[in-house]
């Protein structure tokens, strides 16, 4: 499996900040890695060093088998929404493409059409940026990361401002996009949910480091394992399970729903259980954990932040 980015001790300062502590990464060619972490953790300075935006670092970087130089040619196979491109107000969509198609000496002027029609912005290739909504924006952001036909994509939150319709179209996108042109993809997101049904491999990053890195493959053999219930008298009933199974993790949700994990539970002595005290039960239900809920208890907790 050849490695098309990698990281060795990568160390990234803002005047006494340190953003990046001591950073090894690693991802193979046709991966769709989703990078995980809090705000402020470092996604966006990782993301920053490896496309090239930020150049004071220590450490070392390998992209395509080779260690990254300033002024690498490298970096033109690559693709990149890390913050909203300069797009000019009032040019077209398409006027602002074809603009940046020329700077890039990309020959391939028929890129565009078919770029507007994946994206589904080509009814809106002839109106103003100006005139773009949030969503769109961030379409032709995507739309102009994808200009080049890159081997590596790094997108910094590609969906924001989208709606789940179009959250799910930008996915589909991404997964033919690897499929097809086999293209890596290094992706941050907020919303955790969506990167679980993208995302090949998954890199958790905390303080600047990054804590672990796992398959989705894995990730899904070692999620917890939980049964929800939900009773009317959680007071009398949650003590009543929490002695009773002393090796397992039995916590009271926010909404007051009693969850369960760990191993040797079954929905049918649990049940027995309640039943047997006198309590009747609303619903009860086996569940996965997901991955927000396995990044927090990674990282130990929020801390009220949330992700980004």
């Amino acid at each position: 499996m050849t490695t098309l980015i990698k990281t060795e001790n990568l160390n990234k300062h803002y005047r006494n900040t340190l953003a990046l502590n001591n950073v090894n990464l690693s991802i193979n060619e046709g991966d769709i890695y989703g990078l995980i972490g809090k705000n402020g953790a470092g996604k966006s300075s990782l993301l920053r060093v490896l496309c090239g935006q930020s150049t004071q670092y220590s450490g070392r970087i390998e992209l395509f088998g080779k260690n990254l130089k300033q002024g690498s040619e490298q970096w033109g196979d690559i693709g990149t929404l890390i913050e909203y491109p300069a797009f000019y107000p009032e040019l077209t969509g398409r006027q602002n493409l074809e603009y940046y198609r020329i700077q890039k000496g990309i020959k391939e002027k028929n890129r565009i059409e078919k770029i507007l029609n994946d994206l589904d912005l080509i009814k809106f290739a002839d109106k103003k940026f100006k005139q773009y909504s949030l969503g769109n924006k961030q379409r032709l952001g995507i739309a102009l990361a994808l200009l080049n036909n890159p081997k590596i994509l790094i997108l910094d939150e590609p969906t924001n401002g989208l709606d789940p319709i179009g959250i799910k179209e930008i996915r589909r996108l991404l997964l033919e996009i690897n499929k097809k042109s086999k293209t890596t993809i290094l992706i941050s997101s907020h919303i955790l949910s969506e990167l679980e049904h993208l995302v090949t491999k998954i890199g958790f990053i905390d303080n600047g480091k990054i804590i672990e890195e796992i398959s989705v493959e894995d990730f899904r053999s070692t999620a917890k394992n939980s049964i929800i219930i939900k009773v009317l008298n959680y007071n009398k009933i949650f003590p009543i399970l929490k002695d009773t199974f002393k090796n397992n993790e039995v916590t009271l949700l926010d909404n007051m729903d009693i969850k369960i994990s760990g191993k040797h539970i079954d929905i049918s002595s649990i049940s027995q259980i309640i039943l047997q005290a006198d309590e009747k039960i609303q619903s009860i239900h086996e569940r996965t954990d997901s991955l927000e809920e396995y990044f927090i208890n990674l990282v130990g907790g929020m801390d009220n932040e949330k992700l980004s």
